[in-house]
């Protein structure tokens, strides 16, 4: 998919020595044609390497698509350049009156903290409700996936006795959804967090669809009957190297972290981990976009 970002975002080298498919302003404006408009709220603390992770999947189509980011007013972020953030993204005032086809909302190193101790949660509760009536599909990862079935659904998470921190085998429990289209019928997963949800409350629930789940990591892809929602509670965006990213950084600052589970080759952090679930991030992306998104959405916002 060419995706159509703005020029100087770091990320565009990145994705051009991959050879993905990136349009700047000047070259979009000569196709004739309506782009996706996809708002990306990114709240995790490495945005710039969060950008390339998810541009990446979002540039394996044929559509052409529009990408905006997005930041909270009500929340500084420590780890990320103002510049940058005044650069390309924008606060939700700046968007709240238009209509987008898609929104994108990430996770966040926050998952231990109450959701009303999350010093943003109000304006993001204001973003999750401005969803129902201006997005017409949103896809939350991780943490954004718990705040997003404890706001829409009233579903809530409880804390791990111990991290959920590697690459687990899911198994498809529907089959026939579109989300989950020629992915096969085991797969595997990252996943990094503290917390999980209530699998029996999701089951009960009338409005959800349980799509993919692991016997170690619990629910993976959940979706709302509508897929106005969907919720990936793990890291498929993820890099070979993320995971071992964040265990080198646990160790660094005195954290007992275990070793990734079903990483590293024979659980060897000298070993490099290899990437054994792109294929199954840009089926998703791409199934996410098609039926979700792209075959859902009005050609012209009322």
């Amino acid at each position: 998919m060419p995706i159509k970002i703005p020029g100087q975002l770091p990320a565009k080298e990145i994705l051009e020595r991959e050879n993905i498919f990136v349009m700047d302003e000047a070259r979009a404006q000569t196709q004739d044609i309506r782009p996706l408009k996809i708002l990306i709220l990114n709240l995790m603390p490495e945005k710039e390497k969060t950008e390339a992770q998810l541009l990446r999947f979002l540039g394996n189509s044929p559509i052409q698509v529009h990408i905006s980011f997005l930041r909270l007013v009500s929340h500084e972020a420590k780890t990320t350049n103002k510049l940058h953030l005044d650069q390309f993204y924008e606060p939700f005032s700046e968007v709240q009156d238009k209509k987008f086809d898609g929104m994108i909302i990430t996770g966040a190193p926050v998952e231990k903290l109450p959701y009303t101790d999350v010093d943003y949660w109000d304006e993001l509760n204001d973003i999750m409700e401005w969803t129902k009536s201006h997005v017409t599909s949103t896809l939350h990862i991780c943490w954004g996936a718990q705040a997003a079935l404890y706001y829409h659904y009233g579903i809530e998470k409880y804390e791990l006795q111990k991290k959920c921190f590697g690459v687990y085998p899911h198994k498809i429990l529907k089959a026939h959804e579109k989300l989950v289209r020629g992915f096969d019928d085991i797969f595997l997963a990252p996943h990094s967090r503290y917390t999980d949800i209530d699998l029996e409350k999701m089951k009960k629930h009338p409005d959800l669809d349980i799509l993919a789940q692991s016997d170690k990591a619990g629910v993976l892809l959940a979706s709302s009957k509508d897929g106005k929602n969907i919720m990936v509670t793990g890291h498929l965006e993820y890099d070979a190297q993320t995971l071992a990213d964040e265990y080198y950084r646990d160790l660094e600052r005195g954290q007992n972290t275990q070793i990734p589970e079903n990483y590293f080759p024979e659980d060897d952090p000298k070993r490099a981990p290899l990437h054994r679930w792109k294929s199954h991030c840009s089926l998703l992306f791409s199934n996410w976009l098609n039926y979700y998104v792209y075959q859902e959405t009005p050609y012209e916002w009322d």
